[in-house]
């Protein structure tokens, strides 16, 4: 047999072995193309970052929840209302009276906010009241029940919305059932921790200081008059569904509102301060005065801008607004000003500590030691000023003295009221334009008012303009004792929003016993 050359035998080698090995390098190439590739492992998600994001999910799908289901609609009485709860930073109770507007609650703290909608008023049930008004010793019993029985729902409906809202969001999101019964399970037990905060920084006596807004604001009698304000409490602290008994009867004066029928014992003393030169502001307080019959008018100061003999015509109007005028001089006012306000008829001018027995109160002030129509503030003004309320403290302790006390002082600036604590159960002053009140040290109160002319020219300095802002201040007539005030918030230039909000002294309230101030204010 020839023998063939190894020459040859390499030549054929390198043809046959490429065509030989070719089904294997292809299943390698295969198999290379399907096993996954292996990556550098990555940081892994920090645990509060996940905990984080739960926690969005959790809320945001409560919140959802919340939307779509977390809502019931409840009779009360005679009434159709829809309750539900809302997310909220500061919780309370709302309850929106279309078209009257609307009234908050500070009933409780929490991150869930009540809210109470009266829809409309049932005719055949309220038509069944008319026509037997023996029912009505038992409708407040009956909206007690249907507030209760709504209030069950409502929580029964919310857990089920707040855990089936978080549970489902967490499903789509995750992926995971475990994952997504964790979202639920969590929701759970932040809805039964609200719940749980709520319960225990529930107020019912929040319904004795209602805000009300809209055209309710123009109703203080649907928190009775000044009287009951403190004979009859127990008739508003039976929590919510008395309040809601009230706006039934609302819905039957709608066409005479604005409405208020005073106690005719009751004292009756608007406070204003810092109108600055703004004409709207006697339409306002004419229309105060003849809503809630006051008795007396109390300006703290800063009636005028400059102070100018030009301005003084402005004040004219003073004269027809219904009731006596009790003013103080503030720093923009000038002693032209004054003495032009000295001869206009009803009008009572204070100074040096000057008492004056007007409407059954003896009031007493001083007018501001400084004349700043610019805004200044000269080197000692300070000083001036706690020498004035000096001035007016010794006066009150003359009159004191004479057998004629003092009920009411007076004072522009709030560093000179200060220095009185304890001479008079109450001072009244301005300046600041926003409202406080504060009992001082030693017994006496001292109540700020904001500007009532929204700041007069300067509303439109600042981005927002000031709210104009005024007070009823209610006195009993024998002990002449503040018994209660309301505090009246109206949008400034360009708005129309309206805010009436009722307080009380801590004395006033249900259970309290009276402050020693209440005898006889004065240092210990």
């Amino acid at each position: 047999m020839a023998r063939v050359p190894a020459a040859v035998l390499h030549v054929l080698a390198e043809v046959v072995n490429p065509i030989r090995n070719a089904p294997r390098a292809l299943a390698r190439r295969h198999r290379a193309r399907r096993a996954p590739a292996v990556t550098e492992p990555g940081p892994r998600a920090r645990p509060w970052t996940r905990a984080v994001g739960l926690v969005a999910v959790v809320l945001l799908g409560a919140w959802l929840g919340l939307l779509v289901v977390g809502d019931v609609r409840v009779p009360v009485g005679p009434m159709n209302t829809t309750m539900t709860l809302r997310p909220s930073l500061t919780g309370g109770t709302k309850i929106n009276v279309s078209p009257l507007g609307a009234l908050q609650l500070d009933s409780h703290v929490a991150p869930v906010r009540l809210d109470v909608n009266v829809d409309q008023l049932d005719p055949d049930r309220a038509q069944a009241l008319v026509d037997h008004p023996e029912r009505l010793s038992g409708l407040q019993d009956e909206v007690a029940r249907d507030v209760e029985h709504g209030t069950l729902d409502l929580a029964v409906r919310s857990c089920v919305a707040v855990v089936t809202g978080a549970t489902a969001l967490g499903l789509a999101v995750y992926r995971r059932p475990r994952r997504a019964l964790g979202a639920g399970g969590l929701a759970l037990t932040l809805l039964i921790a609200s719940g749980g905060t709520a319960y225990a920084t529930w107020n019912p006596d929040s319904v004795l200081e209602p805000k009300f807004s809209g055209l309710l604001s123009s109703a203080p009698s649907l928190v009775g008059d000044a009287r009951s304000i403190v004979t009859e409490f127990d008739v508003y602290q039976r929590e919510l569904a008395r309040l809601v008994t009230n706006v039934t009867k609302l819905y039957d004066v709608t066409s005479t509102l604005p409405a208020y029928q005073p106690d005719p014992t009751t004292i009756r003393v608007l406070h204003v301060s810092d109108i600055h030169l703004n004409p709207a502001s006697w339409k306002i307080i004419a229309s105060l005065v003849e809503q809630y019959r006051v008795n007396v008018i109390v300006d703290s100061g800063d009636t005028m801008d400059h102070g100018t003999a030009a301005e003084n015509g402005f004040l004219d109007p003073i004269e027809d607004l219904g009731a006596p005028y009790v003013w103080v001089r503030g720093n923009h006012d000038s002693t032209v000003t004054q003495d032009y306000l000295e001869d206009l008829k009803n009008v009572h001018v204070l100074d040096d500590g000057r008492a004056r027995t007007v409407a059954g109160l003896r009031f007493a002030g001083i007018g501001d030691p400084q004349y700043t129509p610019d805004r200044s503030r000269p080197e000692g003004a300070e000083a001036s000023q706690e020498l004035a309320g000096a001035r007016l403290a010794s006066a009150l302790r003359d009159q004191a003295a004479a057998g004629t006390p003092v009920d009411v002082a007076i004072a522009h600036e709030p560093s000179a009221a200060r220095e009185v604590d304890g001479e008079v159960p109450l001072v009244l002053a301005g300046h600041v334009h926003h409202e406080d009140m504060e009992v001082m040290k030693y017994g006496t109160r001292l109540r700020v008012e904001g500007s009532t002319g929204g700041s007069g020219l300067r509303a439109v300095e600042g981005k927002n303009p000031d709210p104009i802002q005024a007070s009823i201040l209610y006195f009993d007539r024998d002990t002449r004792r503040l018994q209660a005030w309301d505090e009246i918030k109206l949008g400034g230039l360009g708005l129309t929003t309206a805010e009436v909000s009722r307080h009380l002294p801590k004395e006033n309230q249900p259970g309290a016993t009276p402050s020693p101030s209440d005898a006889s204010p004065g240092p210990p």
